[in-house]
């Protein structure tokens, strides 16, 4: 019995000596309490292109976990929302990563308040490449349109059919459906003479293939036809002549585009000006907008109208007007979105400047469209070739702005149309004097470009 009960207290004291190495005496009230164990990170699972899992083991009493993940193995570059995450289970999701990446992370336990030493570091690569099956369209899919600027003509090109229809889910006309394209003239009764062939053709190749139509545009400064230019009746003749146009137009297409930029860029560049000085202000008077705007309402009240601009990203006084404008449409119910045209460099805004321009629109009651997507690479005429240090450039532009757009609340987002397929294409190259340029995410070729990876990333 002796040795017995000699066992039993040797048995209980190595008990006693373990658990005393994972205690610890607190200083203040002289209790017992467990130390903080570091987890086990396990090898990652479900790695994918932009994102993985990251895994570890339980810790004994642990109340949750904090995560790190970096790009280096030292952790002097976290990524970005990755850093002492907390987490409150064994994984977690990690997404919004570059293709072909090297990553690495660690974890610590957090046991009564306390955190543990860092875990063992795993390191997991992205993947290469995404699959030929994912698209645009696919990767947008009831979240918002993904759109492109259009030409009839190049619809009937397969090349460019192929690419419209299996990339994406919106089209917009990059010059058919502008009033100078349109309205062709004035007969001898005042009646507005119409070219309906392109507009016709662009509604027909839409609906054929299930997409959506965003008009572009009613009312634009830079595409007023030569009948009106020369127009000698009175003001208010000319002022119904606009009422006729955008009636017609939207008694034509009733239940078949969907929207309209109803007026595009009246708002002046100089901070002392509130309106451009253009024909329709001259004619029409200084609520020539608002009266635009309530045209299209009366004419279809089921289709979403736009206001669209340039320079909304940085331009913080030309943004106020317009956002004033917008408040004043709003309360007499003539609008639903505002269009921020993205024609913007890969270096030029910044990332927080859009962030701010999109954030100052998404607290009015409107939809936001980010249109006319593409980024300069030289305009500072520093490149003859396409570089791959540049193209990375554009991609990580890309990333950003599609990321911005895509944290914007569900209700609130429309769309983001690029503007134009291909690199060939761009309206920058004669805007450029000959000066070469690569704005968009195919190349001359149709071929997917970084930049086109990058907004898969910005998912």
């Amino acid at each position: 019995m002796k040795i017995e009960k000699v066992y039993t207290k040797v048995f209980y004291t190595l008990i006693f000596i373990t658990l005393m190495s994972f205690v610890a005496c607190s200083d203040d009230d002289n209790t017992l309490s467990f130390s903080a164990i570091p987890p086990v990170a396990e090898e990652a699972s479900e790695i994918n292109f932009t994102s993985f899992t990251a895994n570890w083991n339980n810790v004994f009493l642990a109340s949750g976990y904090e995560l790190d993940v970096a790009t280096d193995p030292n952790f002097g570059s976290f990524v970005q929302g990755y850093e002492s995450l907390a987490v409150n289970q064994l994984f977690q999701d990690i997404s919004g990563l570059s293709l072909n990446t090297q990553y690495y992370y660690r974890v610590r336990a957090i046991v009564n308040g306390e955190v543990s030493e860092n875990s063992n570091t795993i390191s997991v690569e992205t993947n290469e490449e995404f699959p030929e099956d994912v698209t645009l369209k696919s990767a947008t899919e009831n979240n918002f349109f993904v759109g492109v600027a259009v030409s009839e003509a190049r619809t009937n090109i397969a090349a460019y059919d192929q690419l419209y229809t299996t990339e994406f889910s919106s089209i917009t006309a990059e010059n058919d459906m502008k009033m100078a394209s349109i309205f062709t003239g004035i007969d001898g009764s005042g009646n507005i003479i119409y070219d309906w062939s392109k507009i016709d053709a662009l509604i027909d190749y839409a609906e054929d293939n299930n997409l959506n139509v965003h008009g572009h545009t009613l009312i634009w400064h830079r595409s007023i036809p030569e009948a009106l230019e020369n127009f000698t009746g009175t003001d208010q003749e000319f002022e119904d002549l606009i009422e006729q146009y955008i009636t017609d137009v939207f008694t034509r297409y009733q239940g078949r585009i969907n929207s309209w930029d109803v007026v595009n860029e009246a708002i002046d560049d100089d901070a002392s000006i509130q309106w451009r000085n253009t024909l329709f202000l001259q004619r029409m008077g200084d609520n020539y907008v608002e009266k635009c705007f309530a045209f299209a309402r009366a004419a279809d009240p089921n289709v979403k109208l736009f206001y669209n601009d340039y320079n909304m990203t940085f331009d913080g006084t030309k943004r106020g007007k317009v956002l004033d404008m917008v408040d004043d449409l709003l309360a007499s119910d003539l609008i639903d979105g505002v269009g921020y045209q993205m024609h913007i460099d890969y270096n030029f805004p910044t990332k927080e400047e859009i962030q701010q321009a999109t954030d100052e629109l998404v607290a009015k009651d409107v939809l936001v469209h980010f249109a006319e997507l593409d980024v300069k690479l030289n305009a500072a005429n520093d490149l003859t070739d396409l570089t791959e240090e540049r193209s990375q450039a554009q991609r990580q532009r890309v990333r950003e702005v599609v990321e911005i757009f895509n944290a914007i609340p569900q209700n609130k987002k429309y769309a983001i149309t690029v503007w134009g397929l291909k690199d060939d294409d761009t309206w920058l190259i004669p805007e450029n004097n000959g000066r070469p340029e690569w704005p968009l995410l195919f190349d001359e070729s149709f071929e997917r470009k970084p930049a086109y990876l990058g907004f898969l990333e910005g998912l």
